[in-house]
């Protein structure tokens, strides 16, 4: 079978509350990269975030975080464009992505796009009630096509993102369009336990998303699972073929009663592939796979 896209998704918007090894600052997040890239990963996901967990847009967090994972390893580097705690108009979402494309040294090489509007509200299961109301991921279609302009002109690689069907739906008319050129990277984002905007983390959840792939343009697909726990599912995803987006900004992972590391995560995964026959990609096996273009430094 194919080798196997690992990525590791090491903080999202996750607290230390759950599971004290999240990486907050640069230097947490540049260790992570190299332990998860020795565990196996080709592809390195993460956020901005502040000493005390808050959300961190400055361009300038990216730059001196992408400069350390890039000395120190070939890890692909996966920003974010902030979800939805970066509620502002296309270009400044994409501003960090401007700055970091100014240097190969802080260049990344995916940006994402999430393809589709989605309520992403917190239920709080001891209450039975929603804590938050009113929080709408929104990517308008124009959104959405000015991103995908700015990623094609920096040669970067389109990370489409699709929570549900509609999400899938809206690649494929790009592809129509010839705003996106296949072959289209599609992560599935599923939810669980406290969101519930997208497909639930089971089998049902994972075939109502591959049913729904562009049958007309070559699609490559991994899976995450957002606020729940992917080991659910991973040996289904890996036998059918697709791939994996895995880490503690998405679960608080834990062996027994021990908090995980993203390393361990990333290991576990490993050794799961490798069980069932799929060795882990590496960075230019991945670049192979994805047909990634070459980056085009604005300097």
């Amino acid at each position: 079978m194919e080798k196997i896209i690992i990525e590791a998704r090491v903080n999202e918007l996750a607290t230390r509350r759950d599971n004290p090894h999240v990486p907050f600052l640069p230097s947490e997040i540049i260790a992570d990269a190299r332990t998860c890239y020795d565990a196996g990963a080709s592809v390195f996901h993460y956020h901005g975030r502040k000493e005390d967990g808050a959300p961190n847009h400055a361009p300038k967090f990216y730059l001196e975080t992408n400069a350390g994972i890039r000395a120190q390893s070939g890890i692909l580097i996966h920003p974010t464009l902030g979800y939805v705690a970066h509620d502002a108009d296309a270009r400044d979402r994409f501003a960090a992505v401007e700055a970091m494309m100014q240097s190969a040294e802080t260049a990344p090489d995916f940006a994402p796009m999430d393809c589709g509007s989605v309520n992403v509200d917190w239920w709080n299961p001891k209450t039975g009630s929603y804590d938050t109301t009113d929080l709408i991921y929104k990517n308008s279609t124009a959104t959405l096509m000015y991103f995908a302009e700015r990623i094609t002109h920096f040669g970067l690689k389109p990370y489409l993102v699709s929570w549900n069907v509609s999400f899938t739906r809206q690649v494929e008319q790009f592809l129509k369009m010839g705003v996106l050129q296949g072959p289209a990277y599609v992560c599935f984002c599923m939810t669980d336990e406290i969101i519930f905007a997208g497909h639930p983390g089971t089998q049902a959840g994972l075939d109502a998303h591959t049913a729904f792939l562009p049958k007309d343009f070559q699609a490559v697909w991994t899976v995450v699972n957002y606020k729940g726990d992917l080991f659910q599912l991973t040996e289904n995803i890996i036998r059918q073929g697709g791939h994996i987006s895995i880490g503690l900004g998405d679960y608080a992972y834990r062996d027994g009663a021990r908090h995980m590391t993203n390393a361990e995560v990333i290991d576990k995964v490993v050794a799961q592939a490798r069980h069932l026959g799929r060795e882990p990609a590496s960075v230019a096996e991945t670049r192979e796979i994805l047909q990634m273009p070459t980056l085009k430094i604005a300097a």
